[in-house]
């Protein structure tokens, strides 16, 4: 992730952040999971943004 938050680009919006509380936040609320669930999809599948989308809804 750049430095920069205002210089975004495709990358940043492709992976999540595990360690930005606001990228988990997003992800918990867009899921309907909790933020500790969406930290620990990143720790198994990695921080492909469709990856931890797809292990969040399979969890269900």
């Amino acid at each position: 992730m750049p430095d920069n938050k205002r210089k975004r680009g495709k990358q940043d919006r492709s992976r999540v952040a595990g360690g930005e509380k606001y990228e988990v936040a997003y992800e918990a609320k867009k899921t309907k999971r909790s933020p500790a669930a969406v930290r620990k999809a990143i720790k198994k599948v990695g921080s492909s943004r469709k990856k931890v989308a797809r292990a969040l809804t399979r969890k269900k």
